[in-house]
């Protein structure tokens, strides 16, 4: 029984260490297209979202607030949520650019 498990010892070969390697490469490229790859292009999205908003645009802040936009600085944006209420808020806060009351 013993002359069987040594035949066995010796007929296993050792993987070349590409082929283990090979696994972990793989799943690194499923990792960029399924997760790193969509979440760069949503945040390009989200720039050049943030890059185009102008006065009178209509937008929605991550908080749910749905406002007009009033003034557009290079790091904050002056929103109207009701006449007369103005408030200040980071760009990076704007969610969503629903359209410009302009173009209605």
């Amino acid at each position: 029984m013993t002359n069987f498990f040594v035949f066995l010892e010796a007929t296993a070969a050792q993987p070349s260490p590409f082929l283990q390697f090979l696994p972990l490469v793989f799943l690194f490229v499923i990792f960029y297209f399924l997760i790193i790859r969509p979440q760069q292009k949503k945040q390009k999205d989200q720039a050049n979202m943030l890059a185009k908003l102008d006065k009178n645009d209509e937008v929605i802040t991550v908080g749910g607030l749905h406002a007009t936009v009033v003034l557009v600085g290079d790091k904050t944006a002056t929103l109207r949520i009701a006449d007369n209420v103005k408030i200040e808020i980071e760009k990076s806060c704007i969610q969503t650019v629903q359209r410009s009351k302009a173009s209605a």
